[in-house]
């Protein structure tokens, strides 16, 4: 029976092994049953219309989004197309009139509303005014944004899995986009286009995109940027554009297969919670340009090939998104991110009912033609019992009582490596906390880095938004936090923070981490940082810190409200709300405010002056412990009673005792002293 069930496992593992290991042409070309392929066939077929126009009819919300892009095709009937874009200054992100961007944003928009309506009326004057548009599309020398062009690209320091040695850009995520866009137009477009007209765009597909990339991936940095959303982008585009044309030019199949694989890769790079280093702004963008290319697919293959089966897409389809929610770590976003039609597609194959939780509570209503094609599904959504999560391959946690009320505190916080110098920042140990909607206790996020030329080099670090400086760290003598990757320079494995221990209940959530190795360790030689959300509202801090005796350490903290530092305490007074940041040591321990300011790179900027609070001590010994409340007040009166019945003890074992009173109600927390450090009890 043992052996039975053994070999049933091996079995299973060589199965899933198959399915999402690396496929060759010749798997893709029996997979593709090319003789069946008539435009349109990418997202749906001559036979599955009916459907799809007796949705628009019956329902709602597809009826409303047709009317609209209906009304708006209309309008571009009477547009005179414009074939002069003028191209990009030399220097978009320092200078840019916006001119570039705004044309062919609004000649993309057109050609998918025109084509997407001459499919659902079959009115070939739709059909013939997208052409136009594209056709100025077609005109571009190539698609890319100028500043990923070799004068401003070229410095930038790249992420994991590529080589330092970088000198071809001519493919970049608005290719990748415009090649999923025009891909699809061509597969819409077919039936009422001239066949001159169908080869300008194929023609352009192939020059602009296909050709650039096909057998020429060991060019493309983004080629082998796993952890990238490029990656996912790049490829969808090229994956998509060799579908589309796979009627007139069927060698482009192993361009198909390559992008199988290469996603596949990249979605190897998803933690085993679904966490994406990147943040989840970029999960979403890179996600959703993914989805277009795993839907086709799987038409064409009869879901032979289905990457909504990948182990990292199957098991958490958009728990980063849910559970992440308020982490904004790194140039990502805590908001809501994913578009309804995401979620849409993520939940009909999956059948996954977080994602339908967060599809149907916290995203609004679709406005978009896949939200018509994908429209939404019938799985029912279910709250999470479990409302707390430690994304345990990028050591991010978030604590929370509830996804929705606002009255609850929400602590998002992070460890995690500092080996993402592309939308990473150094910020081992950083934490925010939300209340009422408002970050009390937040992050700078990215900055506006699409206007700063240099914000992708290695300068980046100098930026607080970037580099340690701008975040709610430990710095003893004013030390800050190292890269794993610089300019030109080997990799250093290991640098950064790694959660140690993450606990959730009903009452109270506790997260450890050790951030030491996010340092060069001259003046910092140790850092242990515990988190505790005692639910539903108050936040309580432990740092251990080593260092030299007499080092002045300080524990830093930003905010989206305004700071008020006083000397026992800090208010944060937000618009719906205050609350009070409390430090509490064995010995003297004193509040500062502060600021930090840099200047972006770009015409005419001006100084930026951030500013924040710092609680201040000088180490007595090796070892200094700094505990911090964070909680709702009333006013500072409130604020002065709680801080003045606010201790911290150690007792002969070592192990550390924290109370305070609110509201005549005594809060205390143990932490027991172990081999490396302190524990909460």
């Amino acid at each position: 029976m043992h052996r039975v069930i053994a070999l049933s496992l091996l079995l299973l593992a060589a199965l899933s092994l198959s399915a999402f290991g690396q496929v060759t042409t010749q798997n893709m070309v029996k997979a593709i049953d090319k003789s069946k392929l008539k435009h349109p066939y990418l997202y749906f077929s001559d036979a599955d219309k009916p459907a799809i126009l007796e949705r628009i009819k019956n329902d709602p919300e597809s009826r409303n989004i047709m009317e609209r892009l209906k009304k708006q095709a209309d309008r571009l009937l009477d547009t005179t197309v414009n074939m002069e874009i003028p191209n990009e200054q030399k220097h978009p992100r320092y200078w840019s009139d916006g001119v570039h961007d705004r044309m062919v944003g609004g000649d993309r928009n057109a050609v998918e509303t025109l084509a997407f309506v001459y499919q659902m009326t079959g009115d070939v004057k739709y059909a013939q005014k997208a052409y136009e548009f594209a056709d100025a599309l077609c005109d571009m020398r190539l698609w890319l944004y100028r500043a990923h062009e070799f004068p401003i690209i070229y410095s930038r320091v790249w992420p994991w899995g590529v080589k330092d040695d970088q000198v071809s850009f001519n493919f970049d995520i608005r290719s990748g986009d415009m090649s999923f866009e025009l891909g699809t137009a061509y597969d819409w477009l077919y039936p009422g286009l001239t066949n001159a007209q169908r080869d300008r765009i194929r023609g352009a597909l192939l020059s602009n995109a296909i050709l650039l990339v096909r057998n020429n991936y060991d060019y493309h940095w983004w080629a082998t940027a796993y952890r990238c959303n490029w990656c996912g982008i790049c490829f969808s585009g090229f994956g998509i554009a060799s579908l589309a044309l796979l009627t007139e030019n069927p060698e482009l199949v192993d361009g198909v297969a390559e992008t199988y694989n290469r996603l596949t890769k990249m979605f190897d790079c998803y933690d085993q919670d679904g966490g994406w280093q990147e943040g989840r702004g970029y999960w979403a963008y890179g996600m959703r340009s993914c989805i277009f290319y795993m839907d086709a697919l799987n038409r064409l293959t009869d879901r032979k090939y289905d990457l909504f089966r990948h182990p990292k897409i199957k098991s958490n389809p958009a728990t980063f998104a849910l559970y992440g929610l308020t982490g904004y770590f790194g140039d990502g976003s805590g908001a809501v991110v994913g578009s309804p039609h995401l979620l849409n597609k993520l939940i009909e194959e999956t059948k996954d009912t977080d994602a339908a939780y967060y599809r149907a509570y916290l995203l609004g209503t679709g406005s978009d033609m896949f939200d018509i094609i994908w429209p939404r599904s019938s799985v029912q959504p279910v709250e999470p019992r479990q409302k707390s999560k430690h994304f345990r391959g990028i050591d991010w946690a978030v604590m929370r009582s509830d996804f929705k009320d606002p009255e609850k505190v929400t602590v998002a916080c992070k460890a995690g490596m500092n080996d993402d110098p592309h939308h990473g920042h150094l910020d081992a140990g950083q934490f925010m906390v939300n209340w009422r909607g408002q970050a009390y206790v937040s992050d700078l996020g990215s900055g506006k880095y699409f206007y700063d030329e240099k914000y992708f080099d290695e300068i980046r670090w100098k930026y607080p938004m970037a580099g340690s400086e701008g975040h709610n760290l430990i710095f003893v003598n004013g030390e800050y936090q190292l890269s794993a990757k610089y300019k030109d320079k080997p990799w250093t494995p290991g640098i950064g923070g790694k959660i140690l221990e993450f606990r959730t209940s009903g009452a109270r959530d506790y997260t450890l981490m050790d951030n030491t190795n996010a340092y060069a360790k001259e003046h910092l030689k140790g850092w242990r940082r515990h988190i505790i959300l005692d639910k539903p509202m108050v936040t309580v801090l432990l740092d251990e810190v080593k260092s030299a005796p007499g080092a002045e350490i300080e524990a830093r903290f930003h905010s989206d409200c305004t700071i008020a530092a006083q000397e026992n305490f800090t208010l944060l007074k937000g618009s719906k709300g205050v609350m009070a940041i409390i430090p509490v040591a064995d010995g003297k321990i004193t509040m500062k405010p502060g600021s930090h300011s840099y200047t972006p790179v770009r015409k005419d900027a001006e100084m930026v002056v951030i500013p924040c609070a710092g609680a201040f001590t000088t180490a007595r010994s090796e070892n200094t412990r700094i505990a911090t409340i964070i909680l709702p007040i009333r006013d500072d009166t409130e604020a002065k009673e709680i801080s003045q019945s606010a201790k911290s003890a150690t007792d002969g074992a070592g192990n550390l005792i924290l109370s305070f009173a609110k509201e005549n109600r005594n809060y205390t927390y143990t932490f027991k002293n172990g081999k490396n450090g302190l524990v909460l009890e």
